[in-house]
């Protein structure tokens, strides 16, 4: 394992990706908030496969991102450990600044407005988030220079806001999106599951239960899929819900009725005491060839 080399100043990072620049080799880009998992690992290896040239991790807790109310001060720093992650997935300079490297003045003037499709789910709970959110993959973006950036489909929202984001304001990046990874149980992996205690551990996998009882009745059309998500839910004493939504793929409505097999998105997100949690996973309304709906289900 060839440790990664760490850059802490934009002066730092342009000086290591010139010699991959000047003889024109790919950039890799996968940016995180650092406290590394299995889910960040995955993201590594997409870029590693994607460039012929240097893959680079940034690690940087944006504080643009989080509410008043947030977890910005306990959110986990784990440099080190996240150090080996990155070395061990072939990551060849990992960018950690400080925030007044990354803002320096403090909060920008000039400011990135995600628009109608920030204003739902995620943005519906967390009003401020993906400003931040845009604000700062922008600005690494700019510094990093990548031909492919990598981001997890477990932040469905962020990744098709980054990926509206590049292609309104031509940034000429190739964006991405890497699978969710899940605990044996089913679990996505977050950094914040390690805030749950061992019986909100155990509750919590009721949300891949419920993306997964959707998906098997999603055969027999919308309302079905729904409904079976929700009554999974209801098993779950400790799981208090924020929403259950079931979207077209870029996040737009979805009509009860859709042709058979048509491509959708179902997303969820709830708090188990103080710690709050998302997930989603793609599925197919009705079987191509078969009807979409059945008595009782629409």
């Amino acid at each position: 394992m060839t440790r990664p080399v760490l850059a802490s100043t934009r002066q730092e990072l342009a000086e290591l990706l010139a010699p991959a620049r000047a003889r024109g080799a790919r950039v890799g880009f996968v940016p995180t908030m650092g406290a590394l998992h299995a889910g960040h690992a995955s993201l590594m290896r997409v870029a590693r496969d994607a460039v012929d040239g240097p893959v680079v991790a940034s690690i940087f807790v944006n504080p643009m991102q989080f509410g008043a109310d947030e977890d910005l001060d306990r959110y986990p720093r784990t440099l080190d450990q996240d150090l080996e992650v990155c070395g061990r997935e072939g990551v060849d300079v990992v960018f950690a600044p400080s925030v007044e490297e990354v803002y320096p003045g403090g909060e920008p003037m000039v400011t990135i407005d995600p628009g109608p499709l920030a204003g739902i789910l995620e943005g519906r709970i967390r009003p401020t988030h993906f400003r931040g959110v845009l604000i700062v993959v922008a600005k690494l973006l700019g510094l990093v220079r990548p031909d492919v950036a990598v981001f997890g489909e477990k932040d469905y929202q962020q990744l098709v806001l980054v990926r509206r984001m590049v292609a309104d304001l031509c940034l000429g990046v190739d964006v991405l999106g890497a699978e969710t990874e899940r605990e044996p149980d089913g679990l996505a992996l977050s950094s914040r599951n390690r805030y749950l205690d061992p019986e909100q551990r155990q509750e919590a996998v009721v949300l891949s239960r419920a993306l997964l009882a959707a998906r098997a009745e999603a055969q027999y059309g919308v309302n079905a899929a729904l409904a079976a998500a929700r009554a999974e839910l209801r098993t779950a004493k400790a799981v208090d819900l924020d929403y259950l939504a079931l979207t077209t793929p870029e996040l737009g409505d979805l009509p009860d009725q859709v042709p058979p097999g048509t491509e959708a998105r179902i997303l969820v997100a709830a708090r188990l005491g103080a710690t709050r949690l998302i997930d989603n996973m793609p599925l197919v309304i009705g079987t191509v060839g078969s009807p979409a709906t059945r008595e009782g289900s629409s």
